[in-house]
């Protein structure tokens, strides 16, 4: 069966996809859909992304999957902090973690790829202090991060990608 590519933009992601990835079930065909899309296209055009994709930061970030074990690859707006990487687990203010920060908790070796060579990297959740520092700053970079706060009673966790240093 084919299936339709959607529509790569920030409207799609607002307006068909965001009931989908907040559901308690989990992503559907929807996000399947467009996640597929976003990470060939992303690939195809060295982290460039098309229309007003290209107004924000994206990057592909690679987990092993805590259960099954097998890699799986997801498309995520980042904020760079000085140097640090950070990717913030909202599930759209779901009342639940999204799947990939489960995975990134159980193994935290993961690779981020920004256009160009994938980089692999440790994934630290910030706690405390650090954790909502960092928070209240991207929040005041996209507010629609408060948003996502204000719609649970869950701390949503902010991650930082370190960068593992290359032998060669």
């Amino acid at each position: 069966m084919d299936e339709e590519t959607p529509e790569l933009t920030l409207d799609y992601i607002r307006y068909v996809l965001a009931e989908d990835i907040r559901s308690d079930a989990g992503p559907g065909k929807d996000t399947g859909a467009y996640n597929r899309a976003f990470i060939a296209a992303f690939r195809a055009n060295d982290g460039e992304m098309p229309g007003d994709l290209a107004s924000a930061p994206w990057m592909l970030l690679t987990t092993t999957g805590a259960r099954s074990g097998r890699e799986r690859t997801i498309p995520l707006a980042f904020f760079d902090r000085d140097g640090r990487i950070l990717v913030i687990a909202s599930k759209g203010g779901a009342l639940t973690h999204p799947a990939w920060f489960h995975n990134l908790v159980a193994n935290p070796d993961v690779v981020a790829e920004f256009g160009g060579d994938p980089q692999p990297s440790t994934a630290v959740v910030l706690d405390g202090d650090d954790r909502d520092e960092v928070f209240a700053w991207v929040a005041a970079q996209n507010k629609t991060f408060a948003k996502y706060q204000s719609r649970t009673d869950r701390t949503i966790p902010v991650v930082e990608l370190v960068p593992k240093i290359r032998t060669v």
